[in-house]
């Protein structure tokens, strides 16, 4: 079972951790008595091992299809054009031994003529492993229909809790009751896109592979390791951020246009006052300076932030996003030209000798921002220092 940051809540659990009654998002300090009973192993998130490993794995399936969306740090749709004349099975086997023996990491495959059938089909392999040692096909009407009687509507890609609990009530429990359903009343009731993922399940595609693109906003967002009252504190924390996105920004080849900066005090602290607010500044020019979203971040939060208040929370959202080779230009302010050249130095100085090394000045320069991570797993990817040893 994974956490949070800082170790606050369960953000990924096993099918044992489950069966225990522990669900998504439980703030750990209060199952902690069921975690020690039933010697649940705990983690700390591992956010470096789990984007490295995930490279390793997409790079792989990248090698095994023509075509690929990575859809999550966990998850990618194939398309698997020009194979008709393949053991499409025993192929995906090949992959599901592949990845394995690469990375040692076990996956699920599941094939299927459309992305919302391939997710069922996908769930089929991993709830029957010994059946289907982890791969598995629909490739004709009667596992389709067979496939979508056993899911439960709750269970079906794309339908969300609040709307699965209003079919449930209707008496639609199972996929194979939702696609049932007519065509105009899933268009009313969940728009076309709900419509999108019915045609889906009957075998219609609908829905093609989606190509990567740059982020449409981008978000810095921590909770202190302690309470601050102070606004030079806060100011710190908040500049901070605004040089994480401005790097971000910078890496995807973006400008932002507006800038967003919420504070939050502690909502566990019920004895204390509380507050939260956000406010949305917009940028006088396309940018992704690390002086100017500073600037502005600053701005905001002066006027936002509230004397009297133990603030545990704030963050950074940039958005507007537009390419920074199309950038709209104004006859009355514009970027300071000596930024653009400041910046690729200072990412490159911090790529060359680590991150973090060259700070602003509204930055505390001793003080780097950490999580707790009391249960953090080894990187034994990323750190020679970590490396698996191996003795003889």
């Amino acid at each position: 079972m994974v956490l949070s940051n800082n170790d606050g809540c369960v953000i990924a659990r096993s099918n044992e951790a489950k069966a225990l009654g522990i669900p998504m998002g439980a703030p750990a300090f209060k199952f902690q008595k069921v975690f020690d009973l039933h010697q649940v192993s705990v983690f700390s998130t591992n956010f470096v091992l789990y984007g490295d490993m995930s490279m390793r794995v997409m790079t792989l399936l990248a090698e095994m299809a023509p075509e690929i969306e990575i859809y999550s740090i966990d998850e990618a749709f194939l398309r698997f054009r020009g194979f008709e004349l393949f053991d499409i099975e025993k192929y995906g086997k090949e992959i599901e031994q592949k990845i394995y023996k690469a990375t040692g990491l076990p996956v699920s495959i599941g094939f299927a003529p459309t992305k919302a059938l391939a997710k069922v089909a996908n769930r089929v392999a991993k709830k029957f492993p010994e059946r289907t040692k982890g791969v598995y096909v629909i490739d004709t009407d009667e596992k389709r229909i067979k496939a979508l009687k056993w899911l439960k509507v709750g269970d079906v890609w794309g339908i969300g809790r609040r709307f699965s609990k209003r079919l449930q009530a209707e008496k639609i429990v199972t996929a194979f009751d939702f696609i049932n359903l007519s065509d105009s009343y899933v268009r009313s009731e969940m728009s076309v896109v709900g419509l999108r993922l019915k045609k889906e399940l009957e075998g219609e595609e609908t829905l093609d592979l989606e190509k990567s693109s740059a982020k449409k906003m981008i978000a810095t967002t921590r909770s202190f390791k302690t309470m601050y009252t102070d606004f030079e504190d806060v100011k710190e924390r908040v500049a901070t951020f605004s040089v994480s996105c401005a790097e971000k920004l910078r890496k995807q080849q973006t400008h932002c246009n507006s800038i967003m900066v919420f504070v939050h005090s502690n909502g566990f602290r019920k004895d204390l006052p509380q507050y939260r607010r956000n406010i949305l500044v917009k940028t006088e020019y396309p940018t992704h300076s690390s002086n100017d979203l500073i600037r502005y971040a600053v701005l905001g939060l002066r006027a936002i932030f509230k004397e009297g208040y133990h603030y545990k929370k704030a963050g950074v959202i940039v958005s507007d996003l537009t390419p920074e080779n199309e950038k709209q230009l104004s006859l009355f302010s514009s970027e300071n030209p000596k930024h653009q050249p400041l910046m690729q130095r200072i990412d490159a100085i911090n790529q060359g000798i680590g991150q973090n090394k060259v700070k602003f000045a509204c930055q505390d320069l001793g003080r780097t921002w950490k999580m707790r991570q009391e249960k953090l797993s080894p990187r034994y990817t990323t750190q020679l220092a970590e490396i698996i040893k191996v003795v003889v």
